[in-house]
């Protein structure tokens, strides 16, 4: 049996605290404005990590796959020949190279990069997290 908890977990607060930058007030100083992205960019690295691992025991002990890659990109392609994914395996290379991205990243233009893709991963994480656990979500 696998354990969705962490993820679904760290995909919740991914989801709320998105929303919160979404709807924050202009007017606020820069340095909130830039705690609540940092916030999201943390969250994301937390999700993604949990999700990946859930992925890969998914396809290890749910689909009895041998050989299940570690490293996020080769994971996902085998997800996508499994038909695990909602879209596209070149958008969630996208994810793996945004989560790599986000860990380096000296000038904020990798962090304000991955925050444009952040609804669309969002979307995504939330399908996968419904495809493997068969749970709708919240």
């Amino acid at each position: 049996m696998i354990d969705y908890d962490k993820f679904k977990q760290s995909l919740t607060l991914l989801e709320s605290q998105y929303h919160h930058l979404q709807t924050l007030d202009d007017t606020l100083p820069d340095w909130l404005q830039e705690a609540v992205s940092e916030s999201v960019i943390h969250r994301f690295e937390t999700c993604y990590d949990c999700m990946r691992k859930v992925l890969k025991r998914y396809l290890k002990n749910s689909l009895g796959l041998p050989d299940v890659p570690n490293s996020p990109k080769p994971l996902f392609r085998m997800a996508n020949e499994n038909r695990l994914l909602p879209s596209d395996v070149d958008q969630w290379l996208i994810y793996a190279d945004s989560r790599i991205g986000t860990s380096h990243d000296y000038d904020g233009e990798k962090a304000k990069a991955a925050l444009e893709l952040m609804g669309a991963f969002i979307k995504d994480a939330v399908a996968l997290y419904e495809t493997m656990s068969g749970e709708a979500w919240l």
